[in-house]
């Protein structure tokens, strides 16, 4: 016989709230920011939001936008090109690519 009753990966199971926030994998989880809402992580545990690959999602979006949003594609510059590393750009140009 098969097993049905499979766990999603991404659930907060065994999670519990604390005095301190919510705790899940002996880590205190903070709720998710204005700017990952649309993100397809986001998990709610009693009644709040919480990302489950980043226990303080402000601070991914302190320097930017955060790796993990799925809502959001990469910087593209004016002219629709992808930006490159300047450093990069100039050692490409002495190789002659």
């Amino acid at each position: 016989m098969a097993n049905n009753n499979k766990k999603h990966a991404g659930h907060l199971d065994g999670a519990e709230m604390t005095a301190q926030g919510l705790s899940f994998k002996g880590v205190i989880m903070e709720e998710i920011v204005d700017k990952c809402e649309g993100c397809e992580r986001i998990l709610e545990f009693q009644g709040k939001k919480y990302c489950p690959s980043y226990p303080r999602p402000a601070g991914k979006w302190h320097f930017g936008v955060c790796n993990f949003a799925t809502h959001v594609r990469s910087a593209v510059d004016k002219e629709g090109k992808v930006k490159i590393n300047p450093l990069k750009a100039s050692k490409r140009a002495a190789r002659g690519r």
